[in-house]
């Protein structure tokens, strides 16, 4: 397998050179050159059928036993047997939790197995990197858990100051170990992706910090998202199902469109948005246009501009890496980009399908999930659910991704259902841990000054 930028002027690579670039040499977002079928799938764990779906995705760079080994090592850290187990809420409807990771959100299920990617391929090298990213809440505590034991890299994590939750926000800044670092940027999620990107093109910075990127970005967050929707098909007995999907930044919804190319009978995909809706009125208008972030109940979605998107157009590009730049230059100066009417009417109609939920939509469904099943539900599995009700068709059943664990948001659990939902055991003193963060303006040369002081050579 080999991998194409986006915007089609970096060189093509394999899978151990696109995991540690991230972002590629143009700008663009790494993808395969093609989309394999899925396999025959085995009848043993979450792990073995992850190994299975992602093969191809690694295929001629990493051993196939070792590549298996790095499935069972990152999903034993999972609390559930099933890893991702599927949980029905009413008739033909289900919640599949992805939140049973150390960090309790959906990023542990590719980030555990990403830590593992980097140790391996850099101990074969001998060579380190500088990871740094940026979070709206949950990327950040699970990329952190997944390489905090990586002696060949060290991490800095940005985040939104004031903009995630006290758990997320402890989940990251009382982590201790000395190749770990956060930030707290004073603006948006925005801000922070976009001064990781600006450290990403400064070419003379990127080599000289050797940096690499964990966030969804990176093929390989991509790639592990992928199995989970094999996983829930599989389990409703293969038939057509439509899967709803809270997001902001794409890449999770979109990891469930590659599964359809694979072969999962993907139904739909519905896209869940809360107040900052640029997705769904895409989906309505055939227009992205970026506005302001509103802070919402759900912040992890608190989000403008949704970086994986990137990869659909270039999909819906004919991958015509130049057309596909094109675009994303003019929604970088403009704030606004459309599509032709055959391109919706080709890649957009038949599969997707969106809605948005507004806090008082959100804390409406986290209450009416809890009464009619029992089940606390985060803000933004809510966001899901909903969307799920709005958009389903009868006789088809759908599955929510539930992102999050009900305990990283507390408050908003407790105001929509009466209950505090309690943190697992091992996080169960985390509110009294100390915490170490440095806060910075929104400034790209005081953040890179400060990757420098705490790069390890």
């Amino acid at each position: 397998m080999r991998y194409v930028s986006t915007r089609g002027q970096a060189p093509e690579l394999g899978f151990a050179d696109v995991l540690l670039a991230g972002l590629a040499t143009d700008g663009g977002l790494y993808v395969p050159d093609h989309w394999p079928t899925l396999p025959s799938l085995p009848t043993g764990s979450y792990a073995d059928l992850a190994a299975a779906v992602m093969a191809p995705f690694v295929d001629g760079e990493i051993d196939e036993a070792a590549f298996a080994a790095m499935c069972r090592d990152a999903y034993s850290t999972f609390r559930h047997p099933a890893t991702v187990p599927l949980v029905q809420i009413g008739p033909d409807e289900w919640v599949m939790e992805l939140f049973h990771g150390p960090t309790l959100a959906f990023k542990d299920v590719a980030l555990q197995l990403v830590g593992r990617l980097f140790d391996h391929v850099l101990s074969a090298r001998g060579e380190r990197v500088m990871i740094v990213g940026a979070t709206s809440g949950d990327t950040g505590s699970a990329a952190i858990d997944g390489v905090k034991s990586c002696d060949n890299v060290d991490i800095v994590i940005l985040y939104p100051q004031g903009r995630v939750s006290d758990v997320q926000r402890r989940q990251m800044t009382t982590v201790d170990a000395p190749n770990v670092h956060t930030v707290a940027i004073d603006g948006t999620f925005d801000d922070c992706q976009d001064l990781v990107k600006a450290m990403f093109n400064d070419a003379a910075f990127r080599g000289d910090m050797n940096l690499s990127a964990v966030n969804s970005i990176n093929w390989a967050r991509v790639m592990a998202q992928i199995v989970y929707y094999v996983a829930a098909s599989d389990a409703l007995g293969d038939q057509p199902v439509s899967f709803s999907v809270p997001t902001g930044n794409f890449g999770n919804v979109l990891a469930g469109w590659i599964a359809r190319e694979m072969g999962v009978p993907a139904h739909s995909l519905i896209v869940g948005s809360n107040t900052n809706d640029i997705l769904t009125r895409f989906f309505e208008s055939q227009a992205m246009v970026a506005d302001g972030v509103v802070p919402t109940l759900s912040p992890s979605m608190d989000i403008q501009v949704s970086s994986n998107f990137e990869r659909l157009l270039f999909e819906m590009n004919d991958r015509d890496g130049g057309a596909t730049a094109d675009q994303m230059a003019l929604f970088r100066t403009s704030g606004r980009m459309s599509v032709e009417a055959d391109q919706y009417a080709n890649w957009i109609e038949p599969v997707f399908r969106a809605a948005r939920s507004d806090d008082a939509d959100t804390l409406a469904t986290m209450a009416s999930v809890y009464r009619e099943s029992g089940m606390l539900i985060d803000p933004h599995t809510a966001v899901g659910v909903s969307a799920a009700r709005r958009q389903r068709e009868a006789g088809v059943p759908v599955v929510t991704m539930a992102t999050a664990h009900p305990a990283k948001f507390p408050d908003a659990v407790k105001k929509a259902t009466g209950v505090h939902p309690a943190l697992p055991e091992h996080l169960s003193d985390l509110l009294e841990r100390p915490e170490r963060t440095t806060p910075l303006p929104n400034d790209l040369a005081r953040v890179q000054a400060f990757v420098r002081s705490v790069a390890r050579r």
